[in-house]
Parts: structure tokens; sequence; C-alpha cells
């Protein structure tokens, strides 16, 4: 059963959940800055459900999902090295014979 401080939690009482919330990703050995940023995703996510469904553990609600936007983060940051990477590694591409056509556009 869900109590009522729980249902009813306001934006005091997030913030009194943050600097626990937070010292457990960087004791986890994340990112100060990285952790924050999840942090604050997941803090954004709870506005958004938490007034329709309350978690029975909020401290640990706001971990897990800010676990979860640290790993998503991770994997885009890895996908995007992965692309710039591969783009690099084309060769460039060859000389036209017939050069820019900029100046003629430009010009009629």
């Amino acid at each position: 059963m869900i109590d009522e401080p729980t249902r009813r939690l306001d934006e005091g009482a997030l913030r009194a959940l943050v600097p626990r919330v937070l010292a457990g990703l960087v004791r986890r050995g994340e990112d100060f800055d990285a952790a924050e940023d999840a942090l604050q995703e997941a803090l954004l996510e709870a506005l958004r459900v938490w007034p329709e469904h309350p978690p029975r553990d909020p401290p640990a609600w706001l971990a897990t999902v800010a676990t979860r936007r640290l790993v998503d983060a991770r994997r885009s940051e890895a996908a995007r090295h992965r692309r710039e990477e591969a783009t690099h590694a084309q060769p460039p591409p060859a000389a036209t014979e017939e050069g820019d056509d900029t100046l003629f556009l430009l010009f009629c």
C-alpha cells in the first residue's frame, strides 16, 4: 500500500532525495556531471509519472531511472563515435572533372 506522503510528493520532497541518489550514482563510479544530468532527467520523468503512478520507493525509482539514462547516454555516445570513425575511415571523394558549380549557379 502506498502512503499519502509518497502519493503527494512535491518539489521539496524531490529536492530532499537528490543528494542521496546523486551520491549513490557517483559512488558506483559514475562521472559526477553525467550522473547529475541523468538524475535531472529522472526528476523530470518523476514529475511526469508520479502524480498518476507514485512509486513505493522513490529513491530507488530515481536511482533506477537515472542509471538507465546513464546507460542510454553511454550507448548514444558510443554509437556517435562509431559513426564518426566510419566516416573518417572512408576515402575522400574524388575530384570531379567538371569542377565546382557554385560560381556558375551564382551568376546564372
